[in-house]
């Protein structure tokens, strides 16, 4: 591909997407954001990679709120926002609608950061 990115086999991206699950889940933001990163990077479809950057940013905004930058939360956390806004998409195997309306929540303070789950879960 001309700008670099390479298509992930199925079982490994599966793989990556469960670890980054338990990361998240443990509020180990940063670990979690390095992990969805890989599967960012293997993304083609922008539509697609847009929201997969919304997952990626939401875990950094988390990052902030945890250390207290509150500047950090809000500017990071808006942009994430943004990018997991609109209907559920096919292609995401995270459940994205749920999680964007508890991670705005999460994000002014009220309740505990959102849960990373696979759909079909």
């Amino acid at each position: 591909m001309a700008d670099g990115r390479k298509l992930m086999a199925a079982a490994d991206r599966r793989r990556y997407l469960e670890h980054a699950q338990d990361l998240f889940n443990r509020g180990d933001f940063w670990l979690a954001h390095e992990a969805l990163e890989t599967v960012w990077r293997s993304i083609i479809k922008e539509d697609e990679a847009r929201v997969w950057q919304g997952l990626i940013q939401a875990a950094a905004a988390l990052l902030h709120r945890a250390r207290g930058n509150r500047h950090g939360t809000v500017v990071v956390g808006a942009a994430a926002l943004e990018k997991l806004a609109g209907p559920q998409r096919p292609e995401i195997e995270f459940e994205t609608v749920k999680f964007r309306a508890h991670l705005a929540r999460a994000l002014v303070g009220e309740g505990d950061p959102p849960r990373l789950e696979f759909r079909n879960a």
